[in-house]
């Protein structure tokens, strides 16, 4: 029964977020905040993330993965109702700090750190890329539900006369209760997803929950941090607020628009299974990533609203091949007792590579000069990071392709 909870509890969260992404920047926006403080919040949302990520999944494996679980659910609630119950500039920065919010519409926390690590426990070696792919893609079709039903609800709210400030908090609500839904499922996991600590690396000293694939984790969580700092310059609100800015349309069409978008990626995640087994994981992770930053990176030449949808879907439909496969190579080439710990440390570094960025795009969207400039870094940098990847991990194989 695990293995159907850890699903289930992917599709709550990401519908969440997703749900969630679409109001965030402009329900910040309603409560008078500037360009350049949202960035600063949402960067500091980031960081605050890091660290309590940091801390609860290096020490899941031995504090627990049910307790660490348990532990996130009541921070996201707790993030949720603080948004809602405060418009104090110095407080949301609090709630943002030590809370679990997803500016995204993609993961954050330790959810997806300790949900992996047991479901590579729960899987054999050959079977670990497919389930992975398929927890994408339920949490990838989520996302798009959500943010298909956030952008329609606020939007209806408001045409029924709510004011925009009180229906982006209505949204808020929903996510707070997602947060206590997540911990009622989290109580039922089994003890099937703990792990036991081997006899023979009990003795050996532990950095980070890591002991023999620290080397292998380090260098993989400074590749991925790269490439956060690029995805983070334009994190989905961000997004949401760039096609408000550029086209003027209103939340319901921006929904709409993320809902094809995270369709279409939960489909590319089930097509890399297939890229993969052929051609290997390393492989299929830099060569379906690079086309779709030079398409990131045409984005806002699009003149027309039309043209600017028709890049962004296409590029949704490669852009999440590396996601599933990232996520079964990291965890095939650590030991068992340090996959929670390997997953944290390089999702931390994903959050600490995308802390800044957000704060920068705040600035970049003050100035109208520099509306297309994130766009364009992010798909450069992002290039960066293929090329570096493959050169330091081509000759690394998982179990399954030795």
């Amino acid at each position: 029964m695990d293995i159907p909870i850890l699903f289930t509890t992917r599709i709550i969260r990401l519908f969440c977020y997703g749900f969630l992404s679409v109001i965030l920047a402009l329900y910040l926006v309603e409560t008078g905040l500037t360009d350049s403080q949202i960035g600063l919040l949402l960067t500091l949302t980031l960081v605050g993330d890091a660290g309590i990520s940091l801390w609860l999944t290096t020490s899941a494996d031995r504090f627990g993965r049910k307790k660490t679980l348990l532990l996130g659910a009541i921070l996201m609630a707790g993030a949720g109702l603080g948004f809602v119950l405060t418009r104090n500039y110095i407080l949301l920065i609090v709630t943002a700090i030590i809370g679990v919010i997803s500016p995204t519409g993609k993961e954050i926390g330790p959810f997806l750190s300790v949900e992996q690590a047991s479901l590579s426990q729960l899987v054999p070696d050959e079977k670990r890329t497919g389930v992975f792919a398929w927890y994408n893609l339920a949490g990838s079709f989520a996302a798009a539900f959500g943010a298909l039903m956030g952008g329609w609800l606020a939007y209806f709210l408001q045409v029924e006369g709510m004011p925009a400030l009180d229906a982006y908090r209505t949204i808020l609500i929903g996510y707070a209760i997602g947060g206590f839904i997540l911990g009622i499922f989290f109580l039922s996991l089994s003890h099937d997803i703990e792990v036991e600590t081997p006899t023979q690396t009990k003795s050996i000293p532990r950095l980070l929950g890591l002991h023999k694939s620290r080397r292998v984790v380090f260098k993989l969580s400074a590749l991925f941090s790269l490439d956060a700092f690029a995805g983070g310059l334009i994190v989905q609100a961000m997004f949401a607020y760039w096609f408000n800015r550029r086209f003027g349309i209103d939340t319901n069409i921006i929904g709409s628009i993320f809902f094809g978008a995270n369709i279409l990626a939960g489909v590319s995640a089930l097509l890399a299974v297939r890229i993969a087994k052929r051609f290997g994981l390393i492989n299929t992770m830099v060569f379906t990533h690079i086309p779709s930053n030079v398409l990131l990176a045409l984005l806002p030449f699009m003149p027309t609203l039309p043209l600017a949808i028709g890049l962004l879907l296409l590029r949704f439909s490669i852009s999440q091949m590396d996601v599933p496969t990232r996520q079964s190579y990291t965890m095939a080439v650590v030991d068992p007792d340090e996959r929670s710990a390997a997953s944290g440390v390089t999702a931390i570094a994903r959050s600490v590579g995308a802390a800044v960025s957000p704060m920068l795009t705040g600035l970049f969207f003050s100035i109208p000069s520099l509306l297309s400039l994130p766009f364009i870094m992010s798909g450069g940098l992002k290039i960066v990071y293929d090329l570096f990847l493959f050169r330091e991990f081509r000759a690394v194989k998982p179990p399954e392709e030795s």
